[in-house]
């Protein structure tokens, strides 16, 4: 027999190793699930203040600029306007640049609405000239209550700006070309309104003469405004850090709220101690007053309500607003109808500063300086993204301007020129951000 067959044949179980308990002396099991992203936004307010200089230095370099350029660029005019003339931030000036700001300003107020849907509307002039012509012709001329007539004058912006809404949204007809169309039109009904006479005056004591001619001379009313917006502010701080913390979300500490309150205190009470204590200042003008009224009412519905977050969402993308159950027709119709009201209501404003209601007010350079005033305030021409208070910086930048000019003796087409200047500064910082933003991953 051979040696293969004398070999015992292999038993597995006496061959096979002791078995090994595979628990024992074995490595701990490791969570290879990488650990959740956080985004270093939510961590910035509880860094405290490093936190926010890294989180603005992150902003800055993503082209998140916001309304920096602007105020940079009020401190320089301020600096340079100064310099150049001592009675330019002196309470006469201001006053003046609060005044003639107030009624522009209500009208870009409306072009930061139809901005914010990526659309434009160039009848706002002509609007405002017909919702003065109302007035006029019903108050003055027919003998209407003051009141009434300037309610009325005010719907029928409002029902012009729905009128362009429509063909805009439900017709598709293009909102550069509807109210380009209504500029032309609208322009033509307000001459036809005035008549053969051309102007009616603003009649003494009326209400819309008060719009821009009254002051409140009681000290107690500009200092009483300023503090209550300081603590007005200050409360929308801490109601917005209460929520936040009840949300289980990062919240501003107490000393940045602090710090927010004691600068827009600073500013408040300043500009209240120019208007009020300097040999012959007049007082807080009612037209500022209204203005700021606008301001905050219009910054709340876009901030804090539902139809505001809507706007944002059709400016954005309108076809996935339609897809999330947004009624986009209806957002495009109230949007205009929004600016045509606005622009009637600036009309009047118009109206007060110039003595009365004409064929040709809110032409010029109208349309120019209210778009101007939103675009240089911050506000996207590209849609989806800007804020309320892009009017008042943009119209604080232009009158500015016109007001240092104007004490310097420079010529209107200087003005122009400048103007037009910073315009096109505003749009080019725009396209650069938006660009920047894109290359940083952001949208």
């Amino acid at each position: 027999m051979s040696d293969l067959t004398k070999q015992p044949a292999n038993d597995p179980a006496k061959d096979a190793p002791a078995a090994v308990d595979a628990t024992k002396d074995a490595p701990a099991a490791v969570d290879a699930t990488p650990p959740a992203a956080v985004d270093p936004r939510l961590l910035v307010r509880e860094q405290g203040f490093a936190g926010y200089l890294g989180d603005f230095r992150r902003r800055v370099r993503g082209g998140e600029l916001g309304s920096l350029p602007v105020v940079i660029g009020l401190v320089v005019i301020a600096i340079v306007f100064q310099f150049k003339n001592s009675s330019f931030l002196s309470a006469d000036s201001l006053a003046n640049i609060g005044v003639y700001t107030s009624g522009l300003g209500i009208m870009a107020v409306g072009i930061v609405f139809v901005l914010l849907l990526g659309e434009i509307d160039l009848s706002v002039g002509s609007v405002a000239g017909v919702g003065a012509a109302v007035w006029a012709v019903l108050s003055v001329t027919k003998g209407v209550n003051d009141w009434l007539a300037v309610l009325i004058a005010i719907v029928v912006g409002l029902a012009i700006g729905a009128l362009h809404g429509f063909f805009f949204a439900k017709i598709g007809v293009p909102a550069f070309v509807v109210t380009l169309a209504g500029f032309l039109g609208w322009s033509g009904l307000q001459i036809w309104m005035m008549g053969n006479e051309g102007s009616i005056n603003t009649p003494s004591g009326s209400l819309v003469e008060n719009l821009t001619g009254y002051y409140f001379e009681d000290k107690a009313a500009g200092y009483g405004l300023a503090l209550v917006a300081v603590l007005a502010y200050a409360g929308s701080l801490l109601l917005d850090s209460r929520r936040r913390k009840a949300a289980a979300l990062p919240a501003r500490p107490l000393s940045e709220i602090l710090l927010r309150t004691g600068v827009v205190a600073v500013i408040a009470f300043a500009v209240a101690y120019v208007l009020n204590e300097p040999a012959g200042a007049r007082g807080l003008p009612l037209a500022l007053v209204l203005f700021l009224g606008v301001l905050l009412l219009a910054d709340f519905v876009v901030r804090r309500t539902t139809y505001g977050r809507q706007i944002f969402a059709v400016g954005g993308n309108a076809e996935a607003a339609r897809r999330a159950g947004i009624n986009v027709h209806r957002i495009r119709i109230s949007v205009f109808a929004i600016s045509g009201m606005l622009a009637a209501f600036g009309g009047l404003f118009i109206a007060s500063l110039s003595g009365g209601a004409t064929k040709n007010l809110g032409s010029g350079n109208t349309l120019m300086n209210v778009i101007a005033a939103a675009v240089i305030g911050g506000t996207s021409l590209f849609g989806g993204r800007g804020k309320i208070w892009s009017a008042l910086l943009g119209m604080l930048v232009i009158q500015s301007i016109q007001q240092g000019l104007n004490l310097l003796g420079m010529a209107s087409e200087i003005q122009y020129m400048i103007t037009g200047a910073v315009l096109l500064a505003a749009v080019v910082i725009d396209s650069v951000s938006r660009r920047t933003q894109k290359t940083a991953g952001r949208t």
